[in-house]
């Protein structure tokens, strides 16, 4: 495995770095911020600014306007873009559109490219994933599925209800997992504004990074032409590891900028406050704390490198991503959690970044596979017990 990076990357990674910074960064303390993410109007402008930089949406394919990056060209420009929670939504980079645009690529037509991929891809729409559902239906068991599709002469009736739905306001179009009447997952695609979909409420969370926050969806007899099935009937479950096994990966780069972040402004406190007759960096207490953050960081990136690797030589890369989440989204605590306790009163305060990165970071450890669910499957699989198709996706 060869990670030293061309002087192509290296220009794009010091683009990227330098973007934030000038453009994305100023904007970190924008009035247009709420509990349930940036809106529209701070997207809009965001998105615009990444576009007149040439750096929107970088992991889409050439042929649809992107750079075509290859899994570790992402993990060096996802890391540097994840440096500030804005990032990610100005780059058109941030979940779930991140991973619905991979997934969409690979799937859908060549006329649902044109009609919902292409206008994702330049950033004029937003999209959300629709899987999760209240018990006892979906959650870290997707074969528990329950939201149903019942095929109407040429078109699908579906029905459910679903929960945890990220970029839910605003998103201009869904996929919705339902279940078949034989049993099966299909993935279908609708627009948002239809009758049959209702956005019941936003749910209060912790994070506040994500662009439409995260809603419940009320499906009621919303009617989806044979059309608008995102590839094969039958296949959703088949098409969930498509997107999430590399979607987990891409989470993992963003938030691995965050923590840097977060380490970046412990370190600058650490090497300027005083205490007891030097700098607290000097005080082995927080400078231990610093130096675990430093090995937790590499170790994490690393790691990252190692399954974009595995992925770039055309591996599946489940149990790979697997680890990868768990791995990385226990390090990135680590690491926030430290800066907070190495700033005192600062870090529980809105006067630095770390706070909200502290909010932000922890439902990392539950979204896309809480570790348990995770540390289950890799059980399975290195004990050599066949998975069941849906289960840990």
């Amino acid at each position: 495995m060869d990670f030293s990076l061309s002087p192509k990357l290296l220009d794009l990674q010091q683009r990227t770095r330098q973007f934030i910074a000038d453009e994305v960064i100023p904007l970190e303390n924008d009035a247009r911020q709420t509990g349930h993410g940036p809106k529209e109007s701070l997207r809009a402008e965001l998105v615009a600014r990444a576009r007149k930089a040439g750096l929107l949406t970088p992991h889409a394919s050439t042929e649809l306007g992107g750079m075509g990056l290859t899994h570790i060209e992402k993990a060096i420009v996802f890391e540097e873009a994840g440096y500030s929670p804005l990032g990610p939504v100005a780059m058109n980079i941030h979940a779930p559109d991140e991973g619905n645009i991979h997934l969409m690529e690979v799937v859908a037509t060549p006329s649902q490219k044109e009609r919902w991929l292409r206008p994702l891809i330049e950033g004029h729409i937003r999209s959300c994933f629709a899987m999760t559902e209240p018990a006892p239906g979906a959650g870290a068991d997707p074969s528990m599925l329950m939201t149903t599709a019942v095929k109407d002469r040429d078109d699908y009736i579906i029905n459910g209800r679903k929960w945890f739905i990220t970029g839910a306001e605003g998103a201009s179009f869904t996929i919705i997992m339902a279940k078949m009447e034989d049993g099966s997952a299909t993935m279908f695609l609708a627009d948002m504004d239809q009758p049959g979909i209702q956005l019941e409420r936003l749910m209060d969370s912790l994070d506040s990074c994500f662009a439409g926050g995260h809603g419940v969806l009320h499906f009621e007899n919303l009617r989806v032409p044979a059309s608008d099935v995102l590839g094969e009937l039958g296949k959703g479950f088949r098409y969930a590891q498509i997107r999430l096994a590399p979607a987990r990966l891409t989470h993992c780069m963003r938030w691995l900028g965050q923590a840097r972040r977060a380490h970046d402004v412990a370190l600058d406190y650490a090497r300027k406050r005083r205490a007891f007759g030097k700098t607290l960096g000097e005080h082995e207490g927080v400078g231990f704390q610093l130096a675990n953050n430093e090995m937790d960081l590499h170790s994490a990136r690393l790691n990252i490198l190692h399954t974009a690797w595995v992925l770039d030589q055309g591996g599946q890369g489940n149990i790979e991503s697997s680890m990868s989440k768990v791995i990385v989204s226990e390090a990135v605590w680590r690491i926030v959690d430290r800066c907070v306790q190495t700033l005192g009163g600062q870090g529980v305060m809105g006067e630095t970044i770390v706070m909200r990165i502290f909010k932000d970071i922890r439902a990392f450890r539950i979204y896309d596979g809480p570790s348990e669910v995770h540390r289950w499957s890799i059980a399975r699989k290195i004990l050599g017990k066949p998975e069941r198709e849906g289960a840990h996706s």
